[in-house]
């Protein structure tokens, strides 16, 4: 039996990506192995947001290839779609399947076990419908109901090589859900390249709403979780159904960039600061307690000292219990890279990243001090490796709790007192099995 490992960059719809190319790899005959002996294939799912992720993904090509001289090396995901001549470059590599692509890839791997030769990076015919029915390591499963992007941020690349949105059938998306519940799942992700964007090319025409309600409908699912998603897409209907919604997890990671209304007009966001403070007000409002976390880039081209303070006073004012710091990345293909030249010294990048990072600590320490002494329901994951004896998982509102118990809680909803704070997670005391 063939033997492959899969190595997977980036966001959780790669993730998505890569389970599915595990489960058509798995179904053609091969055996998975994480372990130290060489396989007879590796399958790289390459991002390429970053020039830190365009490294990381060369990186472990060359680190497959070293470590499975006699393997057939197979690169796909968003770095093969602009930059395939940087993986030509690395000797060993096999195959390229262009990302969009990546669903078809057994053509490409029985040619090459098969010893029939086929350009380095082809295209093969569009075929087989995408589907999954577990998540490897997983007790949470991303849910891809959408991919590609019709924004283009001036710094982002990724609709350069995702391509323009496009969204799931219903139909599809249910019975998916189903297959993941009935393999044990009781909570899916649902994620996209721009989540919120479901439903526009549809037709009729759908929203994410209504995506939501028929999934809510599946007996077992316990909870839906909604990945990242624009201010432009958070629609009064799916704060009104995330208010009444008893599955669906009241979390929502809106990305921010810049609390700058300057720096956010040259990124080509659509909304000022003034837009993003209105809305986390208005969720709030209408659903007490909810989680708002967020991403924040730092050093964007021109970004003056008053610039970054606005930021700073903006997130102040929302106080996120999670905030994803980056350094602002030159993509050569984006806007960005050809209107601004002048980019911001990296130390400074980085004394405002560790500045940034102390307010976002205290924010996400009030957050929960909100919810000491409250009994909620957590759905755990399975042991904590730092804390021997206790099981970590979240709650709806992704508070991450730590709770010691002699029975095996992968995998169960319990509800748990949380009585202190450790770090960035909390401690519970005492459970009742729901």
């Amino acid at each position: 039996m063939k033997t492959v490992k899969i190595f997977t960059l980036g966001c959780k719809a790669n993730q998505y990506d890569s389970q599915l190319i595990r489960e058509k790899l798995l179904s053609a005959g091969y055996r998975e192995i994480h372990n130290g002996a060489a396989a007879d294939l590796c399958v790289i799912n390459t991002c390429t947001v970053t020039h830190h992720a365009d490294s990381d993904s060369l990186n472990i090509m060359r680190r497959a290839i070293r470590q499975n001289p006699k393997a057939r090396i197979a690169v796909t995901g968003c770095l093969t779609e602009l930059d395939s001549d940087k993986i030509r470059n690395i000797k060993g590599v096999s195959v390229i399947v262009k990302n969009s692509d990546k669903e078809n890839i057994l053509p490409f791997l029985r040619s090459e076990f098969s010893g029939e030769r086929q350009p380095l990076t082809a295209h093969p015919d569009k075929a087989s419908v995408q589907t999954i029915s577990r998540f490897a390591g997983r007790n949470r499963a991303f849910l891809k109901i959408q991919d590609g992007c019709d924004n283009f941020c001036s710094y982002c690349k990724v609709p350069l090589v995702r391509g323009s949105s496009r969204s799931r059938l219903a139909g599809a998306i249910v019975q998916e859900a189903r297959r993941l519940v009935d393999n044990g799942f009781k909570e899916v992700v649902l994620c996209g390249i721009c989540l919120g964007a479901y439903g526009r090319d549809l037709t009729p025409k759908a929203d994410l709403v209504d995506a939501i309600e028929q999934l809510e409908d599946i007996r077992g699912l316990l909870r839906i979780r909604l990945s990242s998603i624009e201010v432009k897409d958070i629609t009064e209907r799916l704060i009104g159904k995330m208010a009444a919604s008893k599955k669906l997890c009241r979390h929502l990671h809106i990305p921010l960039q810049s609390g700058d209304d300057e720096i956010l007009k040259k990124m080509d966001r659509s909304y000022s600061a003034r837009d993003y403070a209105r809305l986390i007000a208005k969720i709030r409002k209408h659903i007490p307690g909810i989680a708002i976390t967020t991403d924040v880039m730092v050093g964007f081209p021109e970004e003056s000292a008053d610039n970054f303070m606005n930021t700073v006073r903006l997130v102040k004012k929302i106080s996120p219990l999670k905030v994803h710091i980056f350094p602002y990345s030159r993509r050569p293909q984006t806007l960005s890279s050809r209107r601004y030249t002048r980019d911001i010294d990296p130390k400074i990048i980085k004394a405002r990243s560790l500045y940034l990072q102390k307010i976002c600590e205290q924010c996400a320490l009030n957050y929960r001090r909100q919810f000491l002494n409250q009994r909620m329901e957590v759905l755990f994951e399975g042991k904590s490796k730092p804390h021997p004896g206790f099981w970590e998982g979240y709650t709806g509102n992704y508070l991450k709790v730590f709770h010691k118990s002699g029975q095996k809680l992968t995998n169960k909803l319990i509800t748990v007192k949380l009585k202190k704070i450790g770090g960035d997670y909390i401690f519970g005391d005492g459970s009742d099995t729901s």
